[in-house]
């Protein structure tokens, strides 16, 4: 049996092409089964359905064989033991700081102010305002980011932006991109030893889908 971690929403919808190709389909729907494990057209291969932060730890600790997660939560909370052989180039956005648009970010940058940032990425924030010299205060939450500079609670976020229609409903704007974000396969690997074969099938099919 293979097993592979998805997370609802645009992850799961952007892999079902790819599956596809494998000549998998699944065979529930998630967003209206009870089910956090169904099946697909294959009896030897099932899909599990996860948070999206939890995808890695399933794979690394074999609760999954392969995963599709994104670079932002390979890169937030760590990817050892994992075998990443594709960027699948779906689930694409980029990871950005944005403020309110009355806010001056670049005078505060250049007057070093010390700035109250909120995030749900901690780590890669820390690490993109450290590479800069600029002195932050990390204020980790995990709801809807734009709040947090409407009421005050910060000066700035670090956030996930697709589109760019959620930051400017709310007053935001985008004023710095840290790096651009899409989905990777990962395999544990030790079961890529032990199903080589299947787990090959697969990924081989992923390969030809992004070639086409």
């Amino acid at each position: 049996m293979i097993t592979l971690a998805l997370s609802k929403g645009r992850i799961f919808e952007e892999t079902m092409p790819l599956l596809a190709g494998a000549g998998i389909e699944v065979t529930e729907d998630p967003e209206t089964s009870r089910k956090l494990i169904l099946p697909t057209t294959r009896a030897d291969v099932r899909v599990v359905l996860v948070r999206a932060s939890d995808v890695p730890t399933y794979v690394q600790y074999g609760g999954a064989d392969l995963g599709v997660t994104g670079l932002d939560v390979l890169l937030e909370n760590g990817n050892q033991g994992l075998y990443q052989p594709l960027d699948l180039r779906i689930a694409a956005c980029r990871l950005s700081v944005a403020v309110r648009a009355d806010y001056d970010y670049a005078s505060a940058v250049k007057q070093g102010s010390r700035l109250k940032v909120a995030t749900k990425y901690v780590g890669l924030a820390r690490d993109f305002f450290a590479g800069k010299g600029v002195h932050v205060d990390l204020i980790k939450l995990y709801g809807s980011m734009e709040l947090a500079p409407l009421t005050g609670l910060a000066d700035a976020i670090v956030d996930l932006v697709s589109t760019g229609n959620t930051l400017k409903a709310n007053q935001l704007v985008e004023v710095e991109r840290i790096m651009d974000i899409s989905a990777r396969l990962v395999i544990n690997q030790a079961a890529l030893k032990l199903k080589r074969e299947a787990i090959r099938r697969i990924v081989d099919a992923f390969e030809r889908a992004l070639r086409a």
